[in-house]
């Protein structure tokens, strides 16, 4: 194979030869035998101005290419660059193109060349990184990357980056090697022969592989060492006395962090979280901003769970806390402790790779689309390499999300110890390594799941600690609801393979025939009984979204669906009846279908020992599937011919979606109850903690909304260490007009203006938080016309295109930008010093009262002589408020301006409560000028 390789990257201005788009600079850099040999970089005249933004971009201008040479002129050295060689480029679609399309104009053919790009390889070969962008990858993987977008230093960092791919894939062990080659033959990228090259020369050298990896049915993992039965526990000293060692003057808390500052808030919640666990209590701890709180209830728990030999449960809201209580405080647990201590992870089934689903999967790729391949590919490298198959270490292709659903461990397909797999299964390892911690980390949903069901996912335990304990009661309503809707019904026939030669009832009509089942006769063997269930459902679904459409009532959702809240039995129009009577049908062709299927497979769990595991496996995935389409069927039913009085229903559907884009949901409409019978009530002692759990001082809500009224609770607020009065200035603009004086459309012009005028007077980052999507896609389109001859950067969320974090990301790396964000970005982003300056607050966050679970909640409150704005609304408000608040002030360093734009602050009565609930900060009101002017140094 040719080791001669050109390393390639075009600066032009603009995307299209065709439209008259020329290149400004090339940078090439070759490679031999794995050394750079040569390079060459010039800047071209492209024969027209160069467009603004793109010298912005990359800092070419007109001056630069005016005495360059012409893109003809250099033609004769790119030719013989290029003669024998690979042609390499991060996204080499673009480049070869380009290039080639800018030669054809002048008459020259850019010669045939294998092809690599290092988009895809990175992708492929580093399945964990964030991001595989140049500067980003350059920067994870520790390069210099002095001047992005100029082309001869992005074609240096290219090649740096093959340079160690190419390391990378040499390094794979030969099993890894031989299945990643098929699934090449579609890349972009010229793989296959350097592959191919790669085995043979591994096969020559005779080497093995099995020192480095488990090498088992073809498919090489990581080896995981069985970890040594840890030594006898000894007794320690208490956990003051412990305590009391670790923050002396040379104790081990000054060693541990480089800037090490006393926290005693962070040592008052040690002590609280221990005598909660020794007297065995329920205890709530609000513990402000900058407490430190992750370890302060880490290291009482680890030490309680040694000394006593009792697990604990530390269960979190969100993934980012779960990664870095793992990744950030565990390491100082290990370093801070006397003595070691056993803490693992434990997530849903879903997170965890099926193994054998996997190796099934490796069978059939001829059908598969580019992702798939892609995701595979990445899949067979990233097993070299994780301990725990947790689909949270992946970065996926968008394609390869729905390959994910195919793979990822589940029950009902589970072979148990029938599966040669078993041992090495990442689900039941992580289940194992549960059992014998000290410490569990785990989520909320986790917790909510095992109160639902009966085989429980978690080790028994009676000590928890639940940190941003507030989303508890949300988190547990949805999963003691329920949900249905076409696409998971549609997902299922699908995998039946109604209408595809290889579907699931093909090939087990084929097994009947080899297996020699008598009792199926082979006209029962037709698909139709499936068929009609299949129409049914469709049927159904849209009758249930023209119900939708006809109803006046219903209201639209922030994400642009129509959402109606229906109780069954009061419905009493002809086609609510005739919908359920569809229902009925589709209840009883079920009950038949499956009791069909059912009566092809019973026969095979006699023969189990005779089939081969190909075959036991591909029946273990059909029953699985039976019992998913039983389990969809199950909850349609519950949702449209069960009524319960303590559950809330509705539908959601897409306006202008498929006719059959329906969804169905029942959530209760108090928790408390389910709470406090099945699990406070089970447990020792429980710990709650979070900045945001008291209004006014008071825990009253969140007592009774988690069911804790009988428990006698303990309660303790550890303020933030934060000086507010010095760091904080809460700024409320008077000239603004009042939301219910001017129609949403005015508000959102007035509100834009606004922003405007903070973002020229302040030099530094903005956050915006708004309670509805709608308003935030509104102002940002105005304040995008304002931008048009600024250079800040706007970034919107479900406007710009990227996940939460990547957009985090983007404001990260920007020095002027404003981020505008809905709900998600209230909490859990950690903004600390210059990246971000100031917040706005366009509205007070109440929820909006056509949420159907929220209506329901208030006819309760009413129907039990209470006020539901008091009782829910408010506290609620206040809350999500105060969460939005802590965006702000991240360190004892930070300052920064927050404005709250909804006049109802200082007009209500109930708006002084907003102001009371947060920590004692300076408050101005005042026409905006006059505040830019006053607190200019803040922002």
């Amino acid at each position: 194979m040719n080791e001669r390789y050109v390393v390639v990257d075009v600066e032009t201005t603009g995307h299209s030869v065709t439209k008259g788009d020329r290149v400004i600079q090339i940078g090439a850099v070759v490679i031999e035998e794995g050394e750079i040999v040569e390079t060459f970089a010039s800047f071209i005249n492209p024969g027209k101005e160069i467009p603004p933004f793109i010298e912005e971009l990359t800092g070419i201008s007109d001056d630069l290419v005016k005495n360059a040479p012409s893109f003809r002129e250099v033609i004769p050295e790119l030719l013989t660059l290029f003669k024998n060689s690979n042609f390499v480029a991060h996204n080499v679609d673009f480049d070869q193109a380009f290039l080639k399309n800018q030669m054809a104009l002048e008459g020259y053919d850019l010669p045939g060349m294998p092809i690599f790009d290092t988009v895809e390889l990175s992708r492929v070969l580093l399945p964990k990184q964030d991001s595989y962008k140049l500067g980003q990858l350059a920067e994870q993987l520790g390069f210099a990357h002095d001047r992005p977008h100029q082309a001869d230093s992005d074609a240096e960092v290219t090649a740096t980056l093959f340079l160690s791919l190419l390391h990378k894939l040499n390094q794979l062990p030969l099993l890894t090697l031989q299945q990643l080659a098929p699934l090449s033959r579609r890349f972009k990228s010229d793989l296959e022969p350097m592959l191919q090259s790669i085995i043979q020369q591994k096969l020559s050298q005779g080497l093995m592989d099995d020192e480095q990896y488990d090498c088992y049915r073809q498919i090489a993992l990581r080896k995981i060492e069985g970890k040594s039965e840890l030594e006898e526990r000894k007794d320690q000293p208490s956990f003051h006395d412990f305590l009391q060692g670790l923050y002396n003057e040379d104790g081990k808390m000054q060693t541990a962090f480089t800037n090490y500052e006393l926290r005693p808030g962070q040592q008052k919640m040690m002590l609280e979280v221990v005598e909660a666990f020794q007297q065995n209590g329920h205890k709530m701890i609000e513990a402000g901003t900058g407490t430190g709180k992750s370890l302060a209830y880490l290291l009482p728990a680890a030490f309680f769970a040694y000394t006593k030999n009792e697990p604990v449960i530390v269960s979190t809201q969100t993934i980012p806390l779960q990664e870095q209580l793992l990744s950030r405080d565990l390491p100082l647990l290990h370093h801070l402790l006397p003595f070691p201590v056993r803490v693992s992870l434990l997530k849903g089934r879903s997170h965890y790779l099926c193994l054998r689903k996997f190796e099934q999967s490796l069978l059939h790729t001829n059908e598969d689309s580019y992702d798939v391949l892609l995701t595979k590919a990445l899949i067979l490298i990233w097993l070299t390499e994780t301990e725990h198959g947790d689909m949270e270490e992946l970065n996926l292709p968008s394609g390869g999300k729905g390959f994910w659903y195919e793979v990822q461990s589940d029950a009902a397909s589970d072979l148990g110890r029938y599966s040669p797999w078993f041992s090495r299964c990442f689900y039941h390892r992580a289940r194992k390594r549960a059992q014998s911690s000290d410490i569990v980390i785990t989520n909320h949903a986790l917790l909510s799941t095992d109160l639902v069901h009966e085989q429980r996912l978690l080790p028994t335990y009676s000590y928890a600690i639940l940190d941003e304990a507030h989303h508890l009661e949300e988190t547990a309503s949805d999963h003691l609801g329920a949900k249905a809707d076409f696409v998971s019904f549609s997902y299922l026939f699908q995998r039946l393979g109604l209408s595809q030669e290889d579907g699931m009832l093909e090939q087990l009509t084929r097994l009947i025939q080899e297996y020699q089942i008598a009792n199926v006769s082979k006209s029962s063997t037709s698909l139709d009984f499936v068929q009609i269930l299949k129409d049914e459902v469709d049927e159904l679904f849209r009758m249930l979204h023209g119900y939708v459409l006809s109803k006046t009532k219903a209201s639209a959702t922030d994400v642009g669906r129509l959402r109606y809240r229906y109780e069954s039995y009061l419905e009493s129009s002809s086609t609510w009846q005739a919908i359920l009577e569809c229902a009925m049908r589709v209840h009883m062709q079920t009950k038949d279908c499956i009791a069909e299927l059912q009566r092809w497979i019973k026969p095979f769990s006699e023969k189990k020992d005779d089939m081969t595991y190909k075959d036991r496996s591909f029946i273990a995935d059909i029953e699985g599937l039976i019992d998913h389409v039983y389990e969809e069927e199950q909850t349609l039913y519950e949702l449209l011919l069960e009524h319960d009085p303590n559950m809330v229903y509705w539908l959601e559907v897409e306006p202008r979606g498929a006719k059959n884009a329906t969804f169905l949901y029942s959530k209760p409409i108090d928790v408390s109850e389910i709470l406090a019978d099945r699990f406070f009530a089970k447990k020792k002692s429980v710990v709650m903690t979070s900045a945001t759990l008291s209004v006014n001082g008071s825990f009253h809500y969140q007592e009774k909304r988690l069911g804790l009224t009988d428990f006698g609770v303990t309660q303790c607020v550890i303020p933030s260490p934060f000086s507010y009065m010095d760091q904080v200035r809460l700024l409320l603009p008077s000239d603004i007009p009042t939301i219910k004086d001017v129609s949403d459309e005015d508000f959102a012009i007035e509100v834009s203006i606004k922003l405007w005028r903070m973002m020229e007077a302040s030099s530094g980052k903005m956050l915006v938080l708004f309670t509805s999507y709608e308003m935030l896609k509104q102002v940002y389109y105005h304040v995008k016309k304002f931008n048009e001859f600024s250079a800040f950067q706007l970034i919107g969320q479900g406007v710009t295109s990227g996940s939460r974090a990547k957009l985090m990301k983007m404001f990260k790396q920007t020095n002027q930008a404003i981020l505008f964000g809905t709900s998600s970005f209230w909490e859990g982003i950690d903004l600390p010093g210059d990246e971000l300056r100031n917040l706005v607050i366009v509205r007070l966050p109440f929820s909006p009262p056509d949420q159907p679970l929220l209506q329901a909640q208030y006819e309760r409150a009413k129907e039990e002589g209470k006020n539901p704005f008091m009782e829910i609304s408010l506290p609620q408000a206040i809350i999500r408020f105060k969460q939005g608040f802590g965006r702000l002030i991240r360190t004892t360093q930070d300052r920064g301006c927050v404005f709250i734009l909804d006049r109802r602050i200082s007009t209500t009565r109930y708006g002084k409560q907003f102001i009371r609930s947060l920590p004692n900060v300076p408050v101005h009101e005042g026409k905006l000028e006059d505040l830019l002017e006053e607190f200019q140094d803040f922002m």
